[in-house]
């Protein structure tokens, strides 16, 4: 055995580290659909969305306090990360919770997927962030075409209409929190556990204070559903954070954010195999339109010329905390 066979044993376990971090990462979010879904039978929206958030800030908290990582005393910081409490949880928790007592777990998982599109239209239109050339624009239509395909028939039959653009609202409030998180906060300095308990720490807090008006109402908790609210609080809201940001450090924010493709698949068959929900010809095909529009807004289907060893090097490093996979702190979209 050769010296440095140890060291290569170790990288080994670490690359197998991250993917299963990675692989779980997906199936937790994509899961998260699923047990909205089934804590909606005993809870108000408002209650799933408050014990989300609180339940995920006290498990990045136990991680803060074990790490004793540095909370910032910017108030410049703490300022901007209330915004993105509020645009990045609160308000896209709600309007979640809200819709999902209308359409199945399936759907919302699947309009979940158009959050890259979301967040190209608004680091464009918005914050001037991101130059957008005819390639980026054409996948930002194909997108929205993807979009009118899912939701054509509900909007002809009149059913789902209002929940499915509630939706669409959730994940324009991601996709401006992404774009708010390069323009003001990608040079922070935060590590990424810190960034996350901030993020959903400040949300939670914000959700205790609106306790009277959204998490006051009558429980109906059983099994099923405290199960599905731990579950979606402390995996899906905490630890699968931590995983994400892992999977970013070691693999580099765009083969990272290829985790956008598992979560609808996994909300999907769970909603079939578990809740017995439907799935409608237009439901898939509008997601291959999406998921096109996606390759197109983030310019990956471009055919790359062949980089240096540095320039490789430079590509796969891991990107500034707050930055969401496939993103640079005020450049364009890395792909």
């Amino acid at each position: 055995m050769t010296a440095d066979a140890p060291a290569r044993d170790l990288a080994k376990g670490s690359r197998v580290s991250i993917a299963i971090q990675f692989i779980l990462c997906g199936t937790i979010w994509g899961s998260s659909f699923l047990f909205m879904k089934i804590a909606l039978t005993g809870m108000s929206p408002g209650q799933v969305a408050w014990s989300r958030l609180v339940l995920g800030a006290l498990t990045l908290g136990v991680f803060v306090a074990l790490r004793r990582d540095r909370l910032p005393r910017s108030l410049a910081v703490w300022g901007h990360m209330t915004v993105l409490a509020v645009s990045f949880c609160v308000a896209p928790f709600l309007l979640f919770s809200w819709a999902q007592q209308y359409v199945t777990s399936g759907l919302a998982s699947i309009f979940n997927a158009t959050t890259p599109i979301m967040t190209a239209i608004m680091a464009w239109a918005v914050f001037r962030v991101e130059r957008l050339g005819g390639t980026q624009i054409l996948g930002i239509l194909l997108g929205i075409a993807g979009v009118a395909v899912i939701i054509g028939p509900g909007a002809a039959e009149g059913e789902g209409l209002v929940p499915s653009f509630a939706i669409l609202g959730a994940t324009a409030c991601y996709g401006f929190s992404l774009a708010y998180m390069r323009r003001f906060v990608s040079a922070s300095g935060m590590t990424a556990l810190t960034f996350s308990f901030l993020n959903i720490g400040i949300a939670a807090a914000i959700m205790v204070v609106l306790t009277p008006a959204v998490a006051l109402s009558p429980l109906q908790p059983d099994v099923p559903v405290l199960i599905s609210v731990l579950l979606l609080g402390c995996l899906g809201t905490g630890i699968a954070y931590i995983w994400s940001q892992n999977t970013v450090r070691a693999w580099g924010p765009t083969r990272a954010s290829t985790v956008t493709y598992i979560t609808p698949v996994v909300g999907v068959a769970l909603g079939i195999l578990i809740l017995g929900e439907p799935l409608h010809w237009n439901e898939p095909a509008g997601a291959v339109i999406v998921f096109l529009g996606i390759l197109l807004a983030q310019d990956r289907l471009r055919r790359r010329p062949k980089t240096t060893k540095g320039a490789t090097a430079a590509a796969a490093a891991p990107s500034p905390p707050g930055v969401t996979p496939g993103e640079r702190p005020g450049g364009r979209a890395r792909s």
